[in-house]
C-alpha cells in the first residue's frame, strides 16, 4: 500500500523494446470508476494531470508507482456544499476533507466571495472571528484566484450568492429592487458567470436573502441559465412549509429554464418528519415532466447555523449592527422574545424546530463567551437564571456576532431513507479544517470532519447504499449535476482526481462533543495528478485548480 519510487535499474527491459513508462501507476487496486458499476482489478496511469489508461496496462511501469492491493480505486469526491473559503485563507492543506478523499470544494450557499463593494468587505472583517485575512479581491473570479495562488490542495469552485449580488446592488434593505436595480443584478450574475460561475445559490430562510421573491430570483436564474449554469437552493423553509418551498425552486427551475437543486434536504422538526416522502414526490414528479430536480445532504440528524435563524428576519434588517440595535430596545426585544417561542409559517424558526435542550453552542467571537462553548442553550440559561430565549438575545449582543451552533432537528429514519435515493449527492455544509491552531478556538458541527467518510464507511457498510452507488454519488454524479468537464470519473483523459481507501477501515471519529478528530481509512488521494495524501498523511502539496462552471469564457 505504499507510493514507492521505480528506478529504471528495477524494471527489466527487453532486448527489442522498453516498456511504457507513465508518471505515476496506481497498481493491484479495485477500481470503482464512478459510474455505479461493479468493480475491476486493475491499473491505473497517469501523466501529468491526467489519467491516460485504466485496467490491463501489461508490462507499463511508473516513475512512482502506488500498491493499491486490498484497497478501492474511485475518483476523488466532490463536496457539494463546502465552507472550506475562510479556512482554506489560513491553511490550504484542507485537512479534513482531504483525509475523506474530497478534491475539489464547491462554494456559494447563498454568499460567495465577490462581488463585493467597499462597504461589503468592510463589514466581512468587522465580523471576522478567530479567522483573521485581508480582503484583497473584489470579483469572485479574483477570489477564486487568489485563493489558488496561496496555494491549496484541494480544487475550488463556486457559485455566484443571490444573497451577494442583492447586497452589493440593494444592501440590506427589506424591500423589493426597482427595474434598474434588478438589471444591474442581473449584469452581475453575468459577468460571474462569464468568470465560471456553476450557477446562482441561495440561501433564503436568512436576512437579507429572505426578502427576495420569486420573481427576483426568477430572473437571476434566467441569466445563469442562459450561460449553462443552474440554480440551487437552502430552500425558503425546511419545516412548517417544506412542500411550499419545493414548489417555489421547482418554479423558479421551470421558469427560468435552469437546472436546480436542494442544499441538504431535510425534514426540519419533529412535527415535519412525516412530510419526506411527499418531498419525494414533488421531486420524483417534477423530474418525470423533464426538469433537472436534484438535491444533496449531509449525513447527520444535526444542523448548524446561527442564532440568527432563532429571531425573525425582520429585526435583523441593515445587517449585525441595526439587528443588535434593535434588540437592546427594550419593546423590540419583548416583541422578538414573543416570536421566538410562537409557532408561525411566516419565518424558519430553528429555536422551535430544536428546543433550547437541542441547540448547542459551538462558536463564539469573544473570548469572554468561548467557556461556554459545548453547552446547550437551556444549560446557559439556567445558569444565568433566565428563560433560553433571553440568553439567545444577550449572547448575539455580548458576542458580536451570530453566534454559532448545532440544532438537533432531524430524524435518523430519514436521514437513511434521502441516502437511498439514486439523485442526492452529499456535501458537508462546513469548512475543511484541522485539529490545530486557530482552528481549535471553536467547536465546530463533526460533518466537518466525518460526513463523506460516513457515506463510503457507516453506511456501505449497514447496507443503507451500496459501495459502487455511494461512489457514483460523490463523483460523476455531481459532475453532471454541475456539468463539470473531466472529473468525476476514472478514465481515459479524465483529470487525475483519484482516492484510495480501504473500504473495511473507513471510518468517522469526530462527534458532537469532540469534533476536532480525522476521519481514517483513506490511504492516498491525488489531485490533478499530485500526490496530497501519502499512507494517510498529508504530503503539504497544494496542487488545487479552479473548476469553472460552463459559461466561462
Amino acid at each position: 500500500m505504499r507510493i514507492m519510487a521505480v528506478s529504471l535499474s528495477l524494471v527489466a527491459l527487453s532486448a527489442c523494446s522498453s516498456p511504457t513508462r507513465y508518471d505515476i501507476v496506481i497498481r493491484n487496486g479495485t477500481i470503482y470508476d464512478g459510474s455505479g458499476s461493479e468493480p475491476v482489478q486493475g491499473d491505473v496511469a497517469i501523466n501529468g494531470d491526467t489519467i491516460v489508461a485504466v485496467g490491463d496496462i501489461g508490462q507499463a511501469v511508473g516513475t512512482t508507482e502506488i500498491d493499491a492491493a486490498g484497497l478501492v480505486v474511485a475518483p476523488g469526491f466532490i463536496n457539494m456544499l463546502s465552507w472550506a473559503e475562510t479556512r482554506l485563507l489560513v491553511d490550504g492543506r484542507s485537512q479534513s476533507d482531504i483525509r475523506q478523499g474530497v478534491t475539489l470544494e464547491v462554494f456559494g450557499e447563498g454568499t460567495s466571495g465577490g462581488p463585493l463593494t467597499a462597504a461589503m468587505k468592510a463589514e466581512i472583517v468587522e465580523q471576522q472571528g478567530d479567522i483573521k485575512y485581508e480582503i484583497e479581491w473584489t470579483t469572485l473570479a479574483e477570489f477564486l484566484d487568489h485563493l489558488v495562488a496561496k496555494g491549496v490542495s484541494p480544487n475550488i469552485a463556486s457559485f455566484v450568492g443571490a444573497t451577494t449580488v442583492r447586497r452589493h446592488v440593494l444592501g440590506q434593505a427589506d424591500r423589493e429592487p426597482t427595474a434598474a436595480e434588478l438589471d444591474a443584478m442581473r449584469a452581475l450574475v453575468g459577468q460571474a458567470m462569464r468568470d465560471g460561475a456553476l450557477g446562482v445559490g441561495s440561501s433564503l430562510i436568512y436576512a437579507p436573502a429572505f426578502y427576495a421573491k420569486t420573481p427576483e430570483l426568477i430572473e437571476l436564474v434566467k441569466v445563469a441559465a442562459r450561460h449553462g449554469g443552474m440554480y440551487i437552493s437552502h430552500m425558503r423553509s425546511e419545516g412548517n412549509r417544506l412542500l411550499e418551498a419545493v414548489d417555489e425552486l421547482i418554479t423558479i427551475a421551470r421558469a427560468s429554464g435552469a437546472r436546480a437543486e436542494i442544499y441538504h434536504l431535510k425534514a426540519a422538526g419533529r412535527e415535519n418528519w412525516n412530510k419526506l416522502d411527499a418531498v419525494i414526490q414533488k421531486i420524483e414528479t417534477a423530474r418525470a415532466e423533464g426538469l433537472e430536480i436534484t438535491a444533496d445532504m449531509y449525513t447527520y440528524t444535526a444542523g448548524s447555523t446561527g442564532l440568527d435563524a432563532a429571531m425573525p428576519p425582520w429585526v435583523q434588517e441593515g445587517g449585525y449592527n441595526a439587528w443588535v440595535g434593535r434588540l437592546r430596545d427594550p419593546q423590540t426585544r419583548r416583541r422578538v422574545l414573543r416570536e421566538m417561542t410562537t409557532p408561525t409559517n411566516d419565518w424558519e424558526n430553528l429555536y422551535l424546530a430544536a428546543g433550547a435542550e437541542g441547540t448547542l453552542l459551538v462558536g463564539f467571537k469573544s473570548d469572554a463567551l468561548k467557556h461556554l462553548t459545548g453547552k446547550t442553550l437551556a444549560e446557559v440559561a439556567k445558569a444565568r437564571g433566565q428563560s433560553p430565549e433571553d440568553t439567545a438575545v444577550d449572547l448575539v449582543i455580548e458576542d458580536g456576532s451570530r453566534v454559532q451552533v448545532v440544532y438537533f432537528l432531524m430524524s435518523e429514519e430519514n436521514v437513511r431513507r434521502q441516502m437511498s435515493l439514486p439523485w442526492m449527492s452529499f456535501g458537508s455544509d462546513a469548512g475543511s479544517m484541522a485539529p490545530e491552531g486557530v482552528f481549535l478556538k471553536s467547536s465546530t458541527h463533526p460533518r466537518a470532519y466525518g460526513n463523506f467518510a460516513r457515506v463510503i464507511g457507516r453506511y456501505t457498510r449497514e447496507g443503507v447504499v451500496s459501495l459502487p452507488d455511494a461512489i457514483r454519488r460523490l463523483t460523476s454524479h455531481p459532475a453532471q449535476v454541475l456539468r463539470i468537464k473531466n472529473r468525476g470519473t476514472l478514465a481515459p483523459g479524465y483529470f487525475a482526481d483519484v482516492a484510495i481507501f480501504d473500504p473495511a477501515r473507513v471510518e468517522d471519529h469526530a462527534t458532537y462533543e469532540q469534533p476536532h478528530q480525522y476521519s481514517t481509512g483513506m490511504v492516498h488521494v491525488l489531485v490533478n495528478g499530485v500526490p496530497v495524501l501519502k499512507d494517510g498523511e498529508h504530503t503539504g502539496a497544494t496542487p488545487g485548480r479552479v473548476v469553472y462552471g460552463p459559461g466561462r469564457r
